[in-house]
């Protein structure tokens, strides 16, 4: 079943995949634009997080395959009880309202932005709250609105991480968490066959865009990419309070 869907669709679905490719191997941060612009195609901020979803899982295991070498898995072993946890509440939240979960999740993130700035003012390198405030918020965000990517940023960022250590790390996390999704999504029904033949067409693209992040890590400078991360964080603020 092809979706029924109209020219302008398609060319920002398309955007969303290659941006999506191009997030997960090259530039983490940029992938948070593509919940507001999928919201758009789909319609309904809940269904648009199950179109998405495996577009970014394809992504990950691309990143993950070829980042291999380069995670730091100990960064993230103390994150994982705490994201279990954050999971549930969101699991639990997405009754609420869409627009009510994406203002605490974007309130959430501000606050943690405005933390990280300081950190980096004053040379501080341990993330306040640490791993169970950012893995509670990271699970949270990712299970309502796919939006775990500023969370986890700033708290990879407050690491100190070399930028492919960054990437690869990142990449397995967001693999881990998108693959425990599938089964709260299919519990809520989120899933249909025009989703998932739209995400079948977006694979090349998808695979596109990583070749294309690969040249944004190897010719992007450390400082240039930590800011980068900063500002796009900030953007990505002001699309999930709009």
């Amino acid at each position: 079943m092809i979706p029924h869907l109209a020219p302008w669709q398609w060319l920002v679905g398309v955007l969303c995949a290659f941006v999506v490719g191009i997030g997960k191997t090259g530039a983490p941060g940029i992938v948070s634009f593509v919940t507001p612009l999928m919201v758009l195609i789909v319609g309904d901020a809940r269904y648009s997080a199950a179109w998405v979803l495996p577009i970014l899982s394809a992504a990950d295991f691309f990143a993950v395959w070829y980042w291999r070498r380069h995670a730091a898995a100990r960064t993230l072993f103390a994150m994982i009880p705490w994201v279990l946890a954050g999971m549930a509440a969101g699991a639990a939240a997405l009754s609420l309202s869409e627009p009510v979960l994406r203002r605490i999740v974007a309130a959430i993130v501000a606050w943690m932005l405005v933390q990280s700035i300081w950190q980096r003012w004053h040379n501080s390198t341990a993330p306040r709250g640490g791993a169970p405030f950012y893995g509670v918020t990271a699970g949270f965000a990712s299970t309502v609105a796919n939006g775990a990517g500023p969370v986890m940023n700033l708290y990879l960022l407050s690491q100190r991480l070399p930028k492919e250590t960054f990437v690869a790390t990142g990449a397995w996390f967001f693999l881990v968490v998108n693959l425990s999704k599938v089964p709260i999504y299919l519990a809520y029904g989120l899933f249909t066959r025009e989703s998932l033949m739209f995400d079948l067409f977006m694979v090349p693209v998808v695979l596109s865009g990583a070749l294309a992040g690969r040249w944004v890590v190897r010719y992007t400078p450390q400082r240039v990419f930590d800011l980068l991360i900063i500002v796009v964080t900030g953007i990505s603020l002001v699309l999930l309070f709009l």
